[in-house]
């Protein structure tokens, strides 16, 4: 009985586990977005803190996937190289950098919005993926991701979800709205702090880099999705992102910054930010969604970005009294339910191909009997001769 019990336990957690990880990394990003704002409004400077996060989990990374993927990992080539280049560019180095940079233009609750797009994102880019490489056999076998039917009512509601999703974008980007002030004093301050901070103004020009991290990551998860085929050792690839990308971002940062007091972080909040951001967000989320893109797809691991959006949203208001914008709530509710919407048709295409399948595997189940009955009454007929004679 009690074997029974383990085992109905362990079957559980088997299928729950991508859901609870997802959930567990989304609340990463939720606590790491007030962090890093704080950090921001003390004086840290976004390049630096992507530079100084990335190159901080590639240290700790590395020693344990040497040794637990010592078989696993393929031998590099330069091919497998620039395609980690890329990748690291787009998760990374580029993706990021916006991403921060327009944390400091708007506010964290605009830009977890925001991030509920990525799913959108990635459906139409797959979609252009598809039409664009389906003259070659092998490219299609790789990134023909999606498909849509008009003519059915998944296929409708992927489309109107995509489309509800930049109505969403679009509203948030230009209409900010009146502000909606907190009425009672928070019980945690994150505005406080040295002469750097940084007023919410701009707001365009944070949409826009916003905007633009979020298509560099759809496509991110649409490359990673394809690249673990070929390279499917999660952590040692986790490992080469963060080292690629640190040395992108330093670059990158170099040209940016030219004082060097910018690259001086001391051992106080900005410290203890990039530490938490690169252990929590970098080394243990980045792992996860590798791990549940390896299982249940790119559109899976998406899914959960509304949950940060939420938690983002009540934390910012209730706990550390900032102001939310109408515009930012009015398009994140648009965006999340269109992001529900596509994922509904995601899903009901998922079972449409299981049953597809299934009546696949029963047809050739039945022609393999077939074959065999015929099979057996040839061998009858000829045997039965040889007997006679």
């Amino acid at each position: 009985m009690a074997l029974d019990q383990v085992a109905e336990t362990g079957g559980v957690w088997r299928r729950y586990a991508p859901h609870v990880l997802m959930a567990l990394a989304q609340l990463c990003y939720t606590l790491m977005y007030f962090i890093t704002e704080a950090a921001f409004n003390r004086g840290l400077n976004p390049y630096v803190y992507i530079t100084y996060r990335h190159l901080l989990v590639a240290v700790l990374i590395w020693p344990f996937a040497y040794y637990h993927e010592r078989g696993l990992r393929p031998k590099m080539t330069f091919k497998l190289f620039m395609e980690i280049f890329v990748l690291s560019l787009l998760g990374v180095s580029l993706t990021l950098n916006m991403y921060f940079a327009s944390l400091k233009y708007t506010s964290p609750t605009f830009v977890t919005s925001m991030v509920n797009t990525i799913a959108s994102m990635t459906f139409v880019i797959a979609i252009i993926l598809s039409i664009i490489v389906s003259s070659t056999d092998v490219v299609r076998h790789e990134f023909r991701m999606e498909i849509v039917d008009a003519k059915t009512l998944r296929g409708l509601a992927k489309i109107a979800g995509t489309v509800v999703s930049f109505a969403g974008v679009t509203t948030m980007t230009l209409y900010k709205g009146a502000v909606i002030r907190c009425l009672w004093k928070p019980p945690v301050h994150v505005n406080s702090g040295g002469g750097g901070a940084v007023p919410h103004d701009s707001w365009v020009k944070g949409s826009i880099l916003a905007v633009a991290s979020c298509i560099c990551w759809s496509i991110w998860y649409i490359m990673q999705a394809s690249s673990l085929k070929r390279y499917p050792a999660q952590l040692s690839l986790t490992a080469w992102m963060c080292t690629v990308g640190g040395m992108q971002s330093t670059i990158f940062t170099v040209f940016m910054q030219h004082k060097p007091e910018d690259w001086l972080i001391g051992f106080g909040l900005k410290f203890w930010c990039i530490v938490y951001s690169g252990l929590a967000c970098n080394g243990f989320t980045v792992f996860v969604q590798l791990w549940c893109t390896e299982k249940k797809g790119p559109v899976f691991v998406t899914m959960f970005n509304p949950l940060s959006t939420i938690m983002v949203a009540i934390l910012a208001y209730f706990i550390f009294g900032e102001n939310l914008y109408v515009g930012s709530i009015i398009g994140g509710v648009i965006v999340i339910l269109g992001l529900y919407m596509l994922l509904w048709g995601k899903e009901k295409d998922q079972e449409h191909g299981a049953s597809k399948e299934q009546e696949l595997e029963l047809d050739c189940e039945k022609q393999a009997r077939k074959v065999s009955d015929v099979y057996a009454v040839q061998q009858n007929g000829t045997e039965k001769p040889k007997t006679v004679k």
